[in-house]
């Protein structure tokens, strides 16, 4: 890692949108990125600008750009579709087909930890200023929304009784298993729809990310006392689950705790280095639970424009209903030229770290 001069980019196209970039997030997957050296650089050069959860301020528009203007706070979509296949040509490059996507400061194609960024209009998504200290964290709640937009459509698709309510989670009980960012961020979807929130980790109940999730009115559940299959056994059977942790034998546990109907959403990734090796399954015993109770199991990457928006408007209801309790998330700042520490290293005590680029 280093710091490199570039060229400031530059509008060249009438849809195109110029940012200023004031945070960008410091993600597990930078890390990981980092650590193992494998981040495809663009095409044509042999290094790659990383960070990919970005917000900052609009400073030019092209002259056909009419959802943003110089001066509003907004942050860039991160995946690229391949323009091969339906969904990516129909502004859906999160299911790709092909797999021959790019995300922005990942593969492929350079991310924000940089003074200025330029995009196309279709990829900026504005920002209320009510939200700025939060704003750098709208990246990975799309993420968390689109997992939980489509656990909802799929529910409210398959069970006769979902669409007595407007919210099928409303009043439901949901576990997501990891209260890492993406575990809690995942809580506060869920609360914000009304569900019973349990987080699982194997942290200290003293840990900043435990007193997050009770300042929601979730539930922690220490996993070292705890046995993931066991869980339903403390607090009932759980009619979704949200799996964040990317721990293979953890996944397959948590099976176990789903009530009839339920339904289980993973989006965490396992790292090889971390979590490779065996997992000893019961095929049996599993295949059986899963179709004589009809479970439901999905995986979920990635965002699109509308999962943004989708993030806003949680985050919007989250500050009116816990004011300034988002942002607490937010638990370290550094500046740029201070990079190295906090991509290399993460404190016990770190929920989000950000790197500062603006004022």
């Amino acid at each position: 890692m280093k710091i490199v001069e570039r060229p400031e980019p530059r509008i060249t196209r009438p849809d195109e949108v110029k940012l200023q970039i004031i945070r960008v997030g410091v993600c597990g997957t930078d890390r990981e990125r980092i650590a193992e050296g494998n981040a495809k650089p663009p095409e044509g050069l042999k290094d790659i600008i990383i960070g990919h959860e970005n917000m900052g301020r609009v400073v030019e528009t092209g002259s056909s750009v009419t959802s943003v203007k110089a001066g509003d706070l907004a942050a860039f979509t991160i995946r690229r579709g391949c323009g091969e296949c339906m969904p990516c040509n129909a502004g859906r490059p999160d299911m790709c087909r092909t797999g021959k996507y790019r995300d922005r400061g990942l593969a492929g194609i350079d991310g924000f930890n940089a003074e200025y960024a330029v995009d196309r209009e279709e990829y900026i998504v504005k920002v209320p200023e009510g939200l700025a200290r939060a704003g750098v964290l709208l990246e990975p709640m799309s993420v968390v929304e689109k997992a939980i937009g489509e656990a909802e459509k799929l529910q409210f698709a398959r069970l006769p009784d979902a669409l007595t309510s407007p919210d099928w989670l409303y009043g439901k009980k949901a576990l997501v298993a990891g209260i890492g960012n993406i575990g809690l961020l995942a809580a506060l979807a869920l609360r914000v729809r009304g569900a019973e929130v349990y987080g699982l980790d194997i942290v200290e109940s003293s840990s900043p990310r435990v007193k997050w999730l009770l300042g929601i009115g979730g539930y922690y559940i220490d996993g070292r006392n705890v046995k993931p299959e066991k869980v339903d056994d403390i607090i009932g059977p759980i009619d979704m689950v949200v799996e964040a942790a990317g721990v293979p034998g953890l996944e397959f546990g948590l099976f176990d705790t789903l009530a009839r109907d339920g339904i289980y959403a993973v989006v965490g990734i396992p790292s090889e280095e971390l979590h490779g090796g065996k997992v000893v399954v019961h095929g049996a015993e599993l295949m059986n639970r899963l179709v004589r109770m009809n479970l439901l199991v999905f995986g979920s990457v990635s965002s699109a424009p509308g999962h943004f928006r989708a993030a806003i408007d949680d985050f919007i209801k989250a500050e009116y209903r816990w004011k300034g309790h988002l942002q607490r998330m937010i638990t370290a700042e550094f500046e740029y030229t201070d990079f190295k520490g906090v991509l290399t290293h993460k404190d016990e005590k770190e929920i989000k770290s950000v790197i500062k680029w603006a004022a």
